[in-house]
């Protein structure tokens, strides 16, 4: 069943503010109740924030999926901001980093950033957001075409799998939680490679019109 424009009006405002909930409680934590955030409220605000995006990113991949296996198609009015909101949060982990980590001192950032392989790869992925943020309104669909904005959106195969490698370069003892993260991100990313067989297979079985229903 097809919910209505003001269900799924009503469900994007319970999910924007869902989204926002680890900001309001990082937020909190950070300003009034730094007990709440462990002995370097800094790191956790940090490891978080970053968590949080590949965690959204994650979601956005799901949309697909979810949507061919549930038949609601409805579900996609959400991927754009669910997006977004892994580039927030994505932002804040570079911005957290810099505050708390590093204080600003710009030359210690690059330094961090060129020598260093998780900066390199965690960095490279947000560059690779900025134009999928830039590009999410829909008058920016209309200015680009169609085609040419779902090809430039494709790059979240490209970040996803960068925000896992970043994460698993970051940690350097148990990579329990980095492995779980690859594996979901492993089977959404199978899962479309699959369907993209499952359709280039039904299009070869096709059969092609005859010469004489064409007309030839």
């Amino acid at each position: 069943m097809q919910p209505s424009s003001r269900q799924i009006a009503a469900a994007k405002a319970a999910v924007f503010a869902l989204a926002l909930v680890p900001f309001g409680w990082l937020a909190t934590g950070a300003l009034f109740l730094p007990d709440w955030l462990t002995a370097n409220p800094g790191e956790f605000i940090d490891r978080e924030t970053g968590r949080w995006t590949l965690r959204l990113l994650l979601i956005t991949l799901a949309m697909t999926p979810l949507r061919l296996l549930t038949g609601w198609s409805w579900l996609l009015r959400f991927r754009r901001m669910l997006g977004l909101f892994a580039f927030f949060y994505g932002v804040m982990h570079l911005s957290s980093y810099m505050t708390f980590r590093r204080v600003f001192d710009v030359d210690e950032i690059v330094r961090d950033i060129t020598e260093r392989p998780f900066m390199t790869v965690g960095f490279a992925a947000l560059l690779l957001m900025i134009p999928l943020a830039v590009t999410s309104t829909n008058a920016m669909v209309r200015r680009l075409g169609a085609r040419r904005w779902r090809l430039l959106h494709r790059l979240v195969y490209v970040i996803a799998p960068l925000g896992v490698l970043h994460y698993w370069f970051m940690v350097k003892r148990d990579i329990t939680q980095p492995a779980i993260y690859a594996a979901i991100l492993a089977a959404l990313l199978g899962w479309r490679v699959a369907a993209r067989l499952r359709e280039r297979q039904r299009a070869i079985r096709m059969p092609r019109p005859s010469r004489s229903a064409t007309g030839a």
